[in-house]
């Protein structure tokens, strides 16, 4: 299993304290995605070259309410 422990905040986290946004952390094998508001609990994983279909596929959903 590999360790994600580099994780880092989204440059667009928001005003404040930033914490309304996904933290990112990488691995040669691995991109981790979490929660910025609660890091303790549970992630997402994806081999590297899912990811950017991940983003991308996020970025064609409407915003929710």
């Amino acid at each position: 299993m590999t360790t994600l422990d580099n994780w880092r905040k989204s440059s667009y986290s928001g005003e404040g304290d930033g914490n309304s946004c996904v933290e990112i952390a990488t691995s040669p094998s691995r991109v981790g995605v979490r929660d910025s508001k609660t890091p303790a609990r549970a992630f997402l994983t994806f081999p590297p070259e899912a990811f950017a279909p991940f983003l991308e596929a996020l970025q064609t959903q409407p915003p929710r309410s």
